[in-house]
C-alpha cells in the first residue's frame, strides 16, 4: 500500500456530554469538572481580580530608600514614631506569610472552580512579595530582621492577633477536614472571613493608616510608596475574597442559618477588640494626628463595611476619622513609577544562571 493511500486513526472526540459547561463549575465540591480547565468562565469576577491583580504587579527593589535610609539614620524621628514603624514591621512582616500559609495549606485544596484558583495563584505569589518587601525594609535601613520578624512572640497584641488567625488554619488542617457537609462548608467560610475580611480587611487596614500618615508628611516616603502597593492589592484580596464568600453561600444557601451568621459577627467583634488593643499599643501618645482613640473609631467603622459586604448587620455605627484613606486605594499606579523613576526589568537573556 502506497505511503499516499495509508490512513491515521485519530482519537475520537468526547462525548459531547462530558464537556464542561460553565454552569458546572462550582465553587466547593465540583468533582464532575475539570479543575485545570479554565474555559469557559462561570465566575468572571474571580477572572477580573487576576487581571486586575496582574495590573498592580510590582516588586519591592523597584522603590528607592535612600531617603528612608537617611531620615532613619538621623535624630529627626521620635522614638514614639520609631515605636510605631517598627511595631507594623513586626506585624505585617508574619501577617503576610499566614496568609500565604493559609492559602496554600488551607483554601487552594477545597476550591474546585479554575478561575478561582487562578486568582488564589496569583494571591499566594503577591503575599511572597510583600514578605519579600519587609525583608527589603529592614535590609535597607539596617535593622535586626530577626527582631522584626520575630517580634509576634515578644509582643503581646501581634501575638494574639496572629494566633487569632493560625487558629481558623488549624481548624481547616485538622484530619479529616471536609466541605461535603453544611458544618464543613461553614467552617471554610468562616476561615475565609477571618483571612480575608478581618485579616486582610481590618487588621490590615489599621497598619496602613498609621505607616500612610508618614508618608503623606512627605517622610519614610520609600516604605510609604511599598505600603501603597500592598495596600492596592489588599484591596483586591478583599474584593476576591467577599465575592468568594458571596460565591459559597448562594451555591450552598443552607449553611446560611442565623447561628452561623451570630458565629460570624462574634468573630468580627473579636477582631475589633484586639485591633484596638493593638492600635493603643503602637500609639501609647499622639503622634502624625494619630491617637488610639481614633482607631476606636476607625476600626468599628470598617468593621461595619465589611460585615455588611457579607449580608450581615452593620454593629457599630461609628464614622471614619481617615477619609483620606480612599484616596490612596484610588491612587493610579503610574504615579509613583512613572513620574519618580524609570524601571528597568531583565529580560530572561540578560540573567545569570
Amino acid at each position: 500500500m502506497s505511503c499516499c493511500n495509508a490512513t491515521t486513526e485519530r482519537p475520537q472526540p468526547n462525548d459531547l456530554t462530558k464537556r464542561i459547561n460553565a454552569e458546572d463549575k462550582r465553587l466547593l465540591n465540583c468533582r464532575a469538572v475539570d479543575v485545570n480547565q479554565l474555559m469557559p468562565l462561570k465566575y468572571k469576577w474571580a477572572w477580573e481580580h487576576y487581571l486586575n491583580g496582574c495590573a498592580n504587579h510590582w516588586m519591592p527593589t523597584e522603590v528607592p530608600m535612600q531617603r528612608d535610609i537617611e531620615l532613619w539614620k538621623s535624630n529627626r524621628l521620635s522614638a514614639d514614631e520609631r515605636l510605631l514603624i517598627m511595631r507594623n514591621l513586626g506585624f505585617f512582616s508574619t501577617a503576610e506569610s499566614l496568609v500565604g500559609n493559609n492559602i496554600v495549606l488551607a483554601i487552594f485544596k477545597h476550591i474546585t472552580n479554575p478561575e478561582a484558583r487562578q486568582y488564589l495563584l496569583r494571591q499566594a505569589f503577591e503575599e511572597a512579595i510583600h514578605t519579600h518587601t519587609f525583608h527589603y525594609i529592614c535590609e535597607s535601613l539596617g535593622l535586626d530582621d530577626r527582631e522584626v520578624f520575630n517580634m509576634y512572640h515578644e509582643v503581646n497584641s501581634i501575638h494574639d492577633k496572629d494566633a487569632f488567625e493560625m487558629k481558623l488554619t488549624e481548624d481547616i488542617l485538622q484530619p479529616g477536614f471536609s466541605t461535603e457537609t453544611v458544618e464543613g462548608t461553614q467552617r471554610f467560610v468562616k476561615n475565609l472571613v477571618g483571612f480575608y475580611v478581618i485579616m486582610e480587611g481590618l487588621f490590615f487596614y489599621s497598619g496602613f493608616v498609621m505607616m500612610l500618615s508618614f508618608h503623606r508628611q512627605n517622610r519614610m516616603t520609600g516604605v510609604g510608596e511599598q505600603f501603597q502597593y500592598i495596600l492596592r492589592d489588599e484591596t483586591i484580596h478583599l474584593n476576591f475574597g467577599i465575592d468568594l464568600i458571596n460565591g459559597i453561600k448562594a451555591e450552598n444557601a443552607e449553611i446560611w442559618t442565623p447561628e452561623f451568621q451570630s458565629e460570624l459577627q462574634d468573630l468580627i467583634e473579636q477582631a475589633v477588640e484586639l485591633e484596638i488593643a493593638y492600635a493603643e499599643d503602637c500609639l501609647p501618645h499622639g503622634i502624625l494626628g494619630l491617637n488610639a482613640g481614633l482607631f476606636s473609631d476607625y476600626v468599628p467603622h470598617i468593621a461595619d463595611r465589611r460585615l455588611e459586604r457579607i449580608g450581615l448587620a452593620a454593629r457599630y455605627g461609628s464614622k471614619n476619622p481617615f477619609p483620606w484613606m480612599s484616596e490612596t486605594i484610588d491612587l493610579g499606579k503610574e504615579k509613583n513609577f512613572f513620574e519618580t523613576r524609570v524601571t528597568e526589568y531583565q529580560t530572561g537573556g540578560s540573567l545569570a544562571w
